[in-house]
């Protein structure tokens, strides 16, 4: 059973109470008033799944109520209406009705009745959410696949992927972690003649080295120990679409040399097996590596990387498209608003100013990570700058910014943030990671980038 918030108004202590118990009884969370201003009140603080409201009562009549609930909120926004009265009449049926209530009860009705009633009009507005959240993931896909921006910088990247997405080629993305390469990924496939075909990822960093093979190419049953069914590899999941493989510069040197094969031959064995499979897959790689100095140091094969970087793609990182953070905020504030279920109207100018100065070493994600937060935590409908929490050193001060030139300060930058979360976390790195607001892979970049350890 759907279980829903529920605002209960009725001036009659007994039946409010009696009303109360079996919605409580049925799971419901409920908030139950005698009176009408006061369930504006609380309509204005919080979301509702239903607004059940008797009619006649001292402060203003249920029609009353119904009338300032349904002219002031959006429709996204208020709740499913059941009226309920004994005293009904067709022309109050009709006017309830016509305000936007979804249901009428007559009293005295049973207990039952009304609980049948209200699991309808709940469940009938988590699919009214539920569609309104699938719109806006719809309307997401047509605004370059949600990928966000007005910038030149972001805009290279978007009439790239476009005019790559008419041809095969392989494709590699590259940029810092938190980005978007996989949004970029994701859209090149879905502007591609392949788009009704699989796009299959794979987390290349998140694969032991003992399984990559056989995730990427497949296993014959008993081809290992645990191996006692065939498998198909990614490869094979993906034949005549796309396979994404992020993160492609932690692939071990035996494994790249068998990517490299199914790169040039477009086949491969699975696993324990001697027969050769054939596919037709489009490859985009994503790594946050430099793959020509890994190679240069043995650490990646050469051929590979030439075969990877036919066409490549550098994403750029968010403090070099800082125009575009004002138009990510709105972008997330509406949704994580609508995941929510709460009314956010905007952010402040104070709390603007905050987030473009920040300095981002996570991007993209760590700012939505930003917004979320700042959304669950908001009080009002307008986000202030208190709501806005930032990682240790992320905030715009810059009290000891080293003088030099901009890449200088923005390393340091980077590692004064790293260094002060992980001695916030008394240097553990799943505690800085998450302060931070940033995976644990890439705090692992930052520490190798700037030889920390995890004492800082």
């Amino acid at each position: 059973m759907t279980h829903g918030s529920i605002l209960l108004v009725d001036d009659e202590p007994k039946i409010r109470g009696a009303l109360a118990a079996a919605l409580r009884d049925e799971q419901h969370d409920v908030t139950a008033t005698g009176s009408p201003r006061e369930a504006l009140r609380v309509l204005n603080e919080r979301p509702f799944d239903l607004l059940i409201v008797d009619n006649l009562m001292p402060e203003m009549t249920g029609l009353e109520l119904i009338r300032e609930v349904t002219s002031t909120m959006p429709v996204g926004e208020r709740p499913e209406i059941l009226m309920m009265t004994a005293h009904a009449t067709i022309e109050s049926a009709i006017e309830a009705m016509k305000l936007g209530a979804v249901d009428y009860l007559q009293k005295p009705f049973e207990i039952d009745e009304f609980l049948v009633v209200v699991r309808r009009a709940v469940e009938r507005e988590r699919l009214r959410t539920h569609r309104d959240y699938l719109i806006t993931e719809r309307d997401e896909r047509f605004n370059n696949y949600g990928i966000v921006g007005g910038s030149k910088a972001i805009q290279d990247v978007v009439r790239t992927a476009k005019l790559v997405a008419q041809s095969r080629s392989t494709v590699l993305l590259t940029g810092e972690t938190g980005t978007g390469k996989e949004l970029v990924a994701r859209a090149i496939h879905d502007w591609s003649g392949q788009r009704e075909m699989p796009l299959v990822k794979v987390n290349c960093a998140a694969l032991p080295e003992s399984l990559i093979e056989s995730e990427l190419f497949g296993h014959v049953r008993g081809a290992f120990t645990g191996a006692v069914a065939n498998k198909k590899g990614r490869f094979a999941l993906a034949d005549g679409g796309t396979l994404f493989l992020d993160e492609v510069g932690t692939v071990s040197l035996t494994a790249q040399a068998k990517l490299l094969r199914v790169l040039q031959e477009r086949e491969f064995e699975p696993v324990g097996s001697e027969r050769t499979v054939k596919v037709d897959v489009r490859v985009i790689a994503a790594t946050n590596r430099d793959l020509r100095h890994m190679a240069g140091d043995g650490q990646f094969l050469e051929d590979l990387y030439y075969r990877l970087n036919v066409i490549p793609i550098s994403v750029p990182p968010l403090r070099e498209r800082r125009e575009d953070i004002p138009l990510l905020v709105d972008h997330f504030v509406a949704r994580h608003a609508t995941r929510a279920g709460k009314h956010i109207e905007g952010i402040s100018a104070e709390a603007m100013t905050q987030l473009t100065q920040a300095s981002w070493p996570g991007n993209v994600r760590e700012l939505e990570n930003a917004i979320e937060r700042a959304v669950v935590l908001s009080t009002s409908p307008i986000i202030q700058a208190r709501d806005i929490t930032f990682a240790p050193g992320l905030a715009t001060a810059q009290a000891g910014l080293p003088s030099g030139n901009l890449k200088t300060n923005l390393d340091w930058v980077e590692r004064e943030t790293v260094r002060r979360a992980l001695g916030a976390s008394r240097g553990v790195k799943k505690d800085a990671a998450e302060a931070m607001g940033i995976s644990q892979r890439a705090l692992s970049y930052y520490l190798a980038k700037h030889r920390l350890d995890s004492a800082g």
